[in-house]
C-alpha cells in the first residue's frame, strides 16, 4: 500500500485532513476548528509522503515531524498522523487502539468545557447560570471546566481587572499584574459555581494565559478550599509558543490547588522539563496539537513515571477528534482523569457520520467501540454537497 495525495479541505470553517492510497483505502485527520488557514501548511508535506506505505506510521511521521511547532503549527503533522493510524487500523481490520498496544478501560471518562451556551455576564450569578447548564446537559458529565479571569474574556469586562492596558479581542491577548480586586471577583465568581455545583460533580477553572507567578499562587492559595480539580493554563497556554516550565513549578509547590497546562505543546520534547520537574500536577496535551496520538500516549506514560496526571484537551476537535480521543484514551494509563468533550460546530455533522455511539455519552463516559480504524465513517454524499468548490476534489 502506497500513499497517493495528502488533502486538506475546510468544511463550514473546520479544517478536514485526507490521506489517500493506491488500494483505495485512507484516512481522516481532524484539525481543531478555527484554523481554515492550515490547508497549504498541510499539503506542503505531500511530497515527504507520497510513495510511503502509510501503515508504517512512525516511519511516514519521522519525515514530517521537525517542521512543526507549538499550536497552532503543529496541527498540520498532528492531523495526518491521525490520519495515517486511521488507515492502518482500516487495513488490519481492527480498532486504533488495539495498535497503540489495547485498550485498558472499555469507556473513557470526558468533562464538560463545551456543552453549554454563551455566557450572558460576567458576575457570579452569571457563572452560577453557567453552573446549571452544564451539569444540567444530558451526557451526565462529572467534571466541567469554567473559563475565569484572562481566559474567557472576564478580564474584559471587569473594570480594573488588572493593571496596564486592557486589549479586546479573541485569543487571550491579556497578561500582567492582576488587581486585588480582580483576584477576589475571580474568587467570588468560583464560591458561586461551586456552591451551584452538586457535590459529586468536580469543578475545573481554566483561568490564562496570563498571570505573573506571584499573582498565580495568591489565586491558587485563595481557591484551595474549593477542592477544585484543576487551575488550566495560568501562566502560559492556547496560542502560546512556549512554556515557562520553572515559573509553573514556583506556583505549584506554593499551593495545593493543582496546576494545569499543556495544550499548545507540540511533541514530547516541550513536555520533558514540566513533566520531569513535575512543574504541573496535570497536563492537558492535544491530540490535534501535540504531534497525534502516538504522541499524546508517550507524553502520557512518560508524565505516569513522574506521577503527573493527564486530562487530554479537545473541545474543538469535532467528531473526528472525539473518535481520535475515544481511541487514545482507552490505552492510557491510571493517570489519566478524562478528556475534554468535542463538541461539533454544526449539529449536521453528527448527521454524515457513523460509528458513534447513541447517545455518545452516557453518565459523563464514552463506550470504547471496536470498528476498525478510528471507528467512524463519514456519508461521502452528504459531505460532497457541503464542500466548497475549491474542495471540490477532496473525496475524489
Amino acid at each position: 500500500m502506497k500513499i497517493t495525495d495528502v488533502k486538506c479541505a475546510v468544511i463550514a470553517g473546520v479544517p478536514l485532513v485526507r490521506v489517500t492510497t493506491d488500494e483505495g483505502v485512507d484516512g481522516f485527520g481532524p484539525v481543531e476548528s478555527g484554523k481554515p488557514f492550515l490547508t497549504p501548511v498541510v499539503t506542503m508535506y505531500r511530497e515527504f509522503l507520497v510513495g510511503s506505505d502509510p501503515t508504517q506510521v512512525e516511519r511516514c511521521v519521522a519525515k514530517i515531524r521537525r517542521f512543526g511547532s507549538h499550536k497552532p503549527w503543529g496541527a498540520a503533522v498532528s492531523a495526518i498522523e491521525i490520519a495515517l493510524w486511521d488507515i492502518a487500523g482500516k487495513a488490519a481490520g481492527l480498532p486504533v487502539h488495539r495498535l497503540l498496544g489495547g485498550k485498558v478501560r472499555d469507556r473513557v471518562r470526558v468533562y464538560n468545557g463545551g456543552v453549554r451556551s454563551q455566557p450572558t455576564g460576567f458576575e457570579p450569578e452569571d457563572y452560577a447560570q453557567q453552573m446549571r447548564e452544564m451539569t444540567a446537559a444530558a451526557e451526565g458529565f462529572t467534571l466541567v471546566k469554567e473559563g475565569v479571569a484572562f481566559h474567557g474574556f472576564m478580564n474584559q469586562h471587569v473594570q480594573g481587572f488588572h493593571y496596564g492596558e486592557s486589549r479586546t479581542g479573541p485569543r487571550h491577548p491579556n497578561r500582567g499584574v492582576v488587581s486585588s480586586r480582580g483576584l477576589s471577583h475571580v474568587v467570588e465568581c468560583v464560591a458561586a459555581m461551586r456552591e451551584t455545583l452538586p457535590p459529586e460533580i468536580d469543578l475545573a477553572l481554566d483561568a490564562g494565559p496570563g498571570f505573573l507567578p506571584a499573582d498565580a499562587i495568591k489565586l491558587c492559595r485563595a481557591l484551595e478550599p474549593f477542592d477544585l480539580a484543576w487551575v488550566e493554563d495560568l501562566i502560559t497556554g492556547d496560542y502560546v509558543p512556549w512554556v515557562h516550565a520553572p515559573q509553573y513549578r514556583e506556583v505549584t509547590r506554593a499551593t495545593t490547588t493543582p496546576t494545569h497546562t499543556g495544550e499548545q505543546i507540540y511533541l514530547r520534547h516541550n513536555f520533558a522539563e514540566l513533566i520531569e520537574t513535575q512543574a504541573v500536577r496535570v497536563i492537558g496535551p492535544d491530540p490535534c496539537d501535540v504531534g497525534g496520538l502516538a504522541e499524546l500516549k508517550w507524553v502520557a506514560e512518560y508524565a505516569d513515571l513522574h506521577g503527573v496526571a493527564i486530562a487530554p484537551h479537545g473541545v474543538l476537535d469535532g467528531v473526528f477528534g472525539l473518535a481520535a480521543l475515544v481511541q487514545v484514551c482507552a490505552t492510557l494509563p491510571d493517570n489519566f482523569i478524562a478528556f475534554e468533550y468535542p463538541v461539533a460546530p454544526e449539529p449536521w455533522w453528527y448527521d454524515v457520520v457513523d460509528g458513534l455511539p447513541t447517545p455518545i455519552v452516557k453518565d459523563g463516559f464514552i463506550d470504547v467501540g471496536d470498528r476498525p480504524g478510528l471507528g467512524i465513517e463519514i456519508d461521502r454524499n452528504a459531505m460532497r454537497a457541503r464542500l466548497r468548490p475549491e474542495d471540490a476534489d477532496f473525496l475524489a
